[in-house]
């Protein structure tokens, strides 16, 4: 069999030639360009690579060859929840909200599926990637492919989680989603300016004090399939924090707010009770670092695919899809949200994506074979 070589894709960039992995975030403000993966669960690989440059012929080059790409049977996808679950979760996380425990807190679950060919060259993220840049394009989509380290992962996220450049940096969290901005709830606006605060109070503990504003608040966002409310906050990094600016920041904004919870602590704990399988890169931190030029893009890792290989069983494709629970959250419907998320990039997966943009059979998500979508 053979094994692609390390490569990392994002901002239309292709990065070859590995020189350097390290869980170190400090070496994020050292020299060279890094590729970034940091797992929900607080894992961290950065890749520093010696030749990176412009990458116009990615999708192109998928169109020429759609076949390279061997995914997972439409029906094979199964999840961490299912359905009943995770209607049981959002109406334990309310009770929580009621008690006055929390506030909002995401609710996730990990969708597995078998990987048909066990040869890495006939399921490589790369290929991937391009598939989901042609069927799904994302503003922070990316590939990162480290296979002696595992991590293979390929991203179509649509959130920023942190931009630097120099001493600025941004965030733009993502709370409400919905088919139409006409669907789009009081409850979304809500929990968007919930997670705000969050953020604010995030990027206040490395910024000089008056400097963290928010320039955009709820704005509405579209992307393939549906449209999100965003919003911006930015800040300038305190002096004392910008020797090791990546670390500071890492250390103290996450994971993520808008993937989280308020109170960001007890939320955590909460996911930690009712989530059943580790989120990995996905809810995580996926993107590119320039060291010597102090700027970088880390998306927040939603709307992302990962690899895991040397199971028993064989190789497998993971894919991770929540939605956040306030007091004003239907249970049904926050699950119909997580089906929202997952149904066109599962369908791209699983080669149920044509090039018209129309689906095939569809690819089903949550129990197998009995879990029946109830979609509004």
């Amino acid at each position: 069999m053979s094994v692609p070589a390390p490569l990392a894709r994002f901002g239309g960039l292709v990065a070859t030639d590995l020189r350097d992995v390290t869980d170190d975030p400090t070496a994020l403000d050292s020299t060279g360009w890094w590729a970034v993966v940091a797992t929900f669960e607080g894992g961290l690989t950065c890749a520093r690579f010696g030749d990176v440059r412009p990458d116009p012929g990615h999708v192109r080059a998928v169109r020429n060859s759609p076949a390279s790409w061997r995914g997972p049977a439409p029906g094979d996808w199964t999840g961490s929840l299912d359905r009943d679950a995770y209607v049981a979760g959002v109406r334990r996380v309310r009770e929580h909200i009621a008690a006055g425990d929390v506030y909002q807190a995401n609710l996730c679950r990990v969708l597995t599926a078998p990987l048909p060919d066990p040869d890495p060259a006939a399921s490589d993220v790369d290929r991937l990637a391009a598939l989901l840049a042609r069927g799904n394009p994302a503003p922070y989509a990316g590939t990162v492919r480290l296979p002696a380290h595992g991590v293979e992962v390929a991203t179509a996220s649509p959130e920023l989680f942190l931009r630097r450049d120099g001493d600025n940096v941004s965030s733009g969290p993502i709370k409400g989603t919905a088919r139409t901005a006409a669907e789009l709830l009081e409850k979304d606006h809500a929990e968007n300016v919930m997670i705000v605060d969050l953020v604010r109070n995030d990027l206040g503990r490395v910024c000089t004090p008056g400097t963290v504003t928010v320039p955009a608040l709820c704005a509405v966002e579209p992307h393939p399939g549906l449209v999100h409310l965003v919003s911006t906050v930015r800040g300038e990094l305190a002096p004392d924090r910008r020797r090791h600016a990546w670390a500071a920041l890492l250390a103290d904004t996450f994971p993520p707010g808008s993937v989280t919870g308020a109170p960001k602590h007890r939320a955590l704990q909460l996911i930690g009770a009712l989530e059943t399988a580790p989120r990995g890169p996905y809810c995580g931190a996926i993107g590119w670092v320039d060291a010597d030029r102090r700027t970088g893009e880390l998306a927040v890792g939603i709307r992302t695919f990962w690899i895991e290989r040397g199971l028993p069983a064989g190789p497998v494709l993971r894919f991770g899809t929540g939605a956040g629970i306030t007091w004003g959250s239907d249970p049904v419907r926050e699950w119909e949200e997580t089906e929202l998320k997952a149904d066109r990039l599962l369908a791209i997966a699983s080669g149920e994506y044509g090039e018209e943009g129309a689906y095939g059979h569809g690819a089903r998500v949550g129990h197998p074979a009995r879990d029946e979508r109830t979609t509004t």
